[in-house]
């Protein structure tokens, strides 16, 4: 697995590539979480292609916010957020919420929950959509789907 690294910040990519630049035929997925198993999760449920799409995407992951800040700090391309709201030691509902106030043009957010009681958090973050744990891929690339659109 290729490591690129921002500064002193490790970001690495479970597929795509950071240094894309990304465009309207390739969307750009940027995944969140402090865990590998649940960054591994959702990447491998979102697959190359996503239900009924025939293009494929990229995605970029990264396990801490300082990496993601500066990945965007670069001014590099990004389609949908998709942050873990029980990431540590900055939750996926509090760099949602920081994301849509610092972003002109925020792309949408998917924040992803462990209990239901928390998605009217995940709400009040910005987030346009929120999906449970544990990661169900037929509900996390519809919904991604209809995101993306």
């Amino acid at each position: 697995m290729e490591v690129t690294v921002y500064d002193s910040v490790v970001a690495a990519p479970i597929y795509g590539d950071p240094s894309l630049t990304g465009s309207i035929s390739t969307p750009v997925i940027v995944v969140y979480s402090d865990d590998q198993t649940v960054r591994s999760a959702i990447t491998s449920a979102l697959g190359k292609k996503l239900p009924g799409e025939s293009r494929e995407h990229k995605v970029v992951d990264f396990a801490t916010a300082d990496a993601l800040r500066l990945y965007l700090s670069e001014k590099r391309p990004v389609n949908l957020f998709i942050l873990d709201g029980e990431a540590v030691p900055e939750g996926g509902m509090g760099l949602a919420h920081a994301l849509k106030d610092e972003l002109i043009d925020c792309a949408p957010i998917m924040v992803i929950i462990a209990r239901p009681q928390d998605s009217w958090l995940a709400t009040w973050s910005g987030a346009e959509a929120v999906i449970s744990h544990p990661i169900d891929p037929f509900t996390l690339g519809s919904k991604v789907a209809g995101l993306l659109k």
